[in-house]
């Protein structure tokens, strides 16, 4: 029977009889994959074959009339095989693994009704052993046979073209593990990952780079297009946190590669500077270079290795893993594809267990290759409940007229290609990996990596990274939950064991030794040599920056090998900005010197911090300043002489108010009243009024005031002291505001950034900026002036440098404040870990006093005398008084507002005295009369009223002593 099924499915004539057999019988495609090596020879069975296929369509026959319902109803809305197709490679960690898991899915899907009900899912697996070539032969293949959907590719190398392939024959792709970033929608559009994706990863390799503060990575990767985008993905994410790659090693993904050729690679690695290594390739190539790198010690102190997510494939798949491969990769960080906890993960974990005998791991590919399986699923089955058939139409392009023996023709474009592919995409599911849903990239929502570290005899997980909050030690999952925070403070990994056993974290580079030396510039100075100079027939330099450089250096935990190189002609001072140049184009490795630290220098290169202050200052020629007839008027300002005569009058009119009704010395004709307020106000300056104060409210206002001119007498007679005694040295200049409003020339020094910062800073024209090139050039400008050729009327330097030329200069002086804020430093270029080094061996040379010394080794003090150096005192400002002025004269109006306040209550109880008001006597002029009446009223003071009342009764009683005794 098993002959004859097979002569009828061979009859060419019968060809529309065979594809229903196969679509009603599914269990003879076992048949039709025999026929097809069957041996076209037997032609003498062709007619015996014609005669049994009648036969077995009389049995179709008989079986449709005894169930004409469900075969129509299989027949007209759903078939009861739909073919899909998957591709991997076999033999490797990850297809080993994808196999058995896919052929899982597919079991679970065929017995679960819940999801194409009367379809079962026929699988073809094809090998494609991770070749380019063979991978493109596998999926043609796989389109002759009618699939609508493949399950794969493994290798981004098949992907590759596949998806070429599949995007033209319009047959979705769902790889399970093909992480190329470069894979993209754009490109192919039937090309769908179920998994995450290297961009991902190589965020996520970035930000544990950004974590550890290192800025130099060396990448190791296989020669292809996995490796070769994923690192280039890595090397944009880098450059995104300021760090880069300094070396790319490719090492080609060919089985013949050996270890000889990876060990030639690593003995240049080991010479290089970075000690941070990122490792992305295969497996097995992972292996080989593990091996190579232990026996070249490059597995102890000081180096970190991270390894992509191959190495956790392999650790989870491996099991037990070989101990001479755990021993190769101790102090390892690794990547695992995270997957959420779940139950159904666990019992696929517990029934993987029980399919493999524990002789092979399940690792995250093999879960994403088992859930791809139901996106597929679930993806036709919408497409049968949408009413989609499954037909297929041929490709008029692959209609040749030659005789070649490929047949293209047989391949056809599957019709419900775009349809099926949108359902893909549509997915919302949850799986063993989480949820199965994609985002408008075509990537899986929610990316997330566990990250481990190889330690003992496995691994140990130390920390998450996720899209959502960077690196954490709770799960993505519990950070969901939570508003996201990417904040420097928030990212956090458990404490890791790094290669060599040890728990501190490596600094992550080191001097390269390879015999180079470290190229340092230094500027060859033609003045000012106290801070750097060439020693006389050496190539070595002295100086203040050269003492402090070499202090810095000794107290690093490290050697640094260096040469100095001169940079200039020595007959003038060369420019700095140029020297630093020099580093970004690579002359010189670091530059030493008094080198200003400003902005525009900065982003150029990268500086230690400053080991000295340094601002730009004016200097100016001090003229010495004659008192003349009018010295005794310059202790105060004329603000302050006026304020200070208007209070004296004010006083006096106030305590004349206060005074006047009660006090015999302040009353008298308009003329001596007048003349009594003047001299009782200015007589108070020498405390020699002689008007006594009888009321309350007076004597409090005048102690006030006597507290006030005892502060005002003092500061004038100290002021004028020093005006009448000390030299004064005057100069018209008294900053930078006055030498911008001027238009007279201005000297700098040769190669100092003060020219750009006069010109472009403070908008000085270049015409009245004159260079000058040493000391001596800035003492005869100064002495020339403005008004003689070659003159300046002031010098704009650095602090270090104007302290340095008037400590031998004592008729020049710094004149106004500091109105820049810098200091010196050394540059390195960019991201140097060297800078970092360097501003932390100047901060102990602070510290422990060392810079101070230095400083006082070089630096000159002023042999110049404080007394003929004192510039003019400036006049006492009425700022330096208000404060007195203000206490004063609210003392005065709260006595002034006392006093109305008694003169009113005294004006209310004397009018509700009178019995006998007429109706004018309320009026407001005889109101404001009676007011002014009372003001010059004489009242007697309470003392002289008590007198009188004793020396009255006194008097009654002397009269009736009279009357008694005559």
């Amino acid at each position: 029977m098993f002959w004859i099924l097979c002569s009828a499915i061979r009859a060419t004539d019968l060809a529309s009889s065979v594809y229903f057999v196969y679509q009603s019988f599914p269990y003879l495609s076992v048949a039709v994959s025999y026929c097809g090596s069957f041996d076209s020879g037997h032609r003498l069975l062709r007619q015996e074959a014609q005669m049994s296929f009648i036969w077995l369509l009389s049995l179709l026959s008989l079986y449709c009339g005894i169930f004409p319902v469900g075969l129509g109803k299989n027949i007209s809305s759903r078939p009861s095989v739909v073919n899909i197709g998957a591709i991997f490679s076999f033999d490797s960690t990850i297809g080993k693994v994808a196999k058995i898991a896919i052929e899982e899915a597919v079991k679970d899907v065929n017995a679960d009704p819940t999801i194409l009900p009367t379809t079962n899912l026929w699988l073809q697996m094809q090998n494609s052993n991770c070749s380019g070539f063979l991978g493109m032969v596998e999926v043609l293949q796989l389109m002759e046979n009618a699939t609508v959907a493949i399950i794969g590719p493994q290798s981004s190398v098949v992907a590759h073209i596949s998806s070429q392939i599949a995007t033209e024959f319009q047959v979705p792709l769902v790889s399970f593990s093909a992480t190329d970033p470069t894979l993209s929608a754009l490109q192919f559009p039937f090309f769908v990952r179920a998994a995450q994706s290297d961009l991902f990863q190589m965020t996520a390799v970035a930000e544990i780079i950004e974590y550890y503060d290192w800025k130099e990575v060396i990448a190791i990767y296989v020669d292809d297009d996995y490796g070769w985008n994923g690192i280039a993905a890595l090397d944009d994410k880098l450059s995104e946190k300021r760090c880069k790659i300094t070396y790319k090693v490719g090492i080609s993904p060919e089985t013949a590669v050996n270890q000889v050729q990876v060990m030639d690679q690593l003995v240049k690695i080991a010479l290089m500077e970075s000690r941070v290594m990122v490792l992305h390739v295969n497996p097995k190539l992972g292996t080989l270079v593990f091996s190579v790198a232990k026996s070249l010690q490059m597995m102890g102190n000081g180096y970190v290795w991270i390894a992509t997510d191959w190495l956790s494939s392999l650790l989870d798949s491996v099991v037990p893993p070989p101990p001479e491969t755990l021993d190769s990769m101790q102090g390892v960080l690794s990547l695992r594809q995270h997957t959420a906890e779940s139950n159904k993960k666990k019992a696929f974990v517990s029934r993987w267990n029980k399919l493999t005998g524990g002789s092979l791991g399940l690792n995250a590919y093999g879960l994403y290759a088992y859930d791809s399986v139901w996106v597929v699923a679930h993806a036709i089955d919408k497409f049968f409940n949408q009413g989609g058939v499954i037909t297929h139409s041929n490709d008029s392009r692959l209609n040749f007229n030659g005789n070649g023996d490929l047949h293209l023709e047989a391949m056809t474009i599957f019709d419900g290609g775009n349809h099926l592919l949108n359902n893909i995409l549509e997915s919302d599911l949850v799986g063993l990996t989480g949820a199965l849903k994609f985002d408008s990239g075509r990537s899986l929502v929610h990316p997330a990596y566990d990250i481990i570290s190889v330690i003992g005899t496995g691994s140990r997980r130390v920390g998450y990274w996720s899209n959502y909050s960077g690196l954490s030690i709770e799960a993505p999952e519990i950070l969901y939950s939570k508003p996201p925070n990417r904040s420097h403070a928030n990212q956090k990994l458990y404490e890791v064991i790094w290669p060599g056993n040890t728990v501190e974290k490596p600094r992550g580079w080191v001097f390269p030794n390879n015999g180079k030396l470290l190229n340092i510039g230094v500027p060859l100075r033609a003045s000012f040599k106290e801070f750097v100079s060439q020693i006389k027939g050496s190539d070595n330099f002295q100086g203040f920056c050269i003492d402090v450089f070499t202090a810095a250096v000794s107290l690093l935990p490290y050697a640094v090998p260096h040469q100095f190189i001169a940079f200039g002609n020595g007959h003038e001072n060369p420019n700095y900005t140029d020297l630093v140049y020099g580093i970004t184009t690579g002359k010189f490795d670091a530059v030493v010197g008094d080198i200003a630290i400003v902005t525009s220098r900065t982003r150029l290169v990268d500086f230690t911090l400053p080991y000295t202050a340094s601002g730009l200052v004016v200097v100016a020629p001090l003229k010495k300043l004659n008192t003349g007839a009018w010295a005794f008027l310059h202790p105060f300002s004329p603000a302050m002489w006026m304020v200070t005569a208007a209070f004296f009058l004010f006083i006096g009119i106030v305590v004349w108010i206060l005074e006047h009704r009660t006090n015999d010395e302040f009353r008298g004709p308009p003329r001596r009243q007048c003349i009594t307020i003047l001299w009782f106000s200015f007589s108070t300056l020498f405390f020699a009024h002689k008007e006594n104060t009888v009321s309350t409210l007076g004597r409090f206002v005048l102690i006030i005031w006597l507290f006030v001119v005892l502060i005002i007498n003092s500061s004038y007679t100290a002021s004028l002291t020093s005006i009448l005694t000390v030299q004064q040295l005057y100069s018209p200049i008294t900053g930078i505001e006055t030498l911008r409003e001027i238009d007279e020339p201005i000297g700098f020094q040769v190669g100092s950034f003060a020219e750009r910062y006069l010109s472009e800073e403070l908008n000085v024209s270049r015409s009245r900026l004159i260079p000058l090139g040493s000391p001596e050039e800035y003492a005869k400008a100064l002495d020339l002036g403005p008004g003689k050729e070659g003159g300046v009327a002031a010098v704009v330097d650095e602090l270090l440098y104007v302290e340095n030329f008037i400590s031998r200069e004592c008729k020049f002086r710094v004149v106004g404040q500091e109105f820049t804020k810098s200091g010196w430093g050394f540059a390195f270029p960019r991201d140097s870990p060297l800078a970092v080094d360097m501003s932390t061996a100047i901060l102990q040379l602070s510290e422990n006093g060392d810079l101070q010394r230095i400083h006082d080794k070089w630096v000159v003090k002023s042999a110049c005398t404080s007394d003929s150096t004192d510039l003019e005192s400036d006049s006492l400002q009425l700022k330096s008084f208000w404060g007195l002025f203000l206490i004063c004269g609210t003392v005065c109006f709260i006595a002034l507002a006392i006093y109305c306040f008694q003169i009113i209550r005294q004006l209310y109880h004397s009018d509700s005295k009178e019995s006998d008001l007429s109706s004018s006597s309320g009026s407001h002029p005889n109101r404001l009369r009676r007011i002014m009446s009372l003001f010059d009223e004489k009242k007697e003071p309470r003392q002289s009223k008590r007198r009188k009342v004793e020396k009255s009764s006194e008097n009654d009683k002397n009269d009736g002593n009279l009357e008694v005794n005559p």
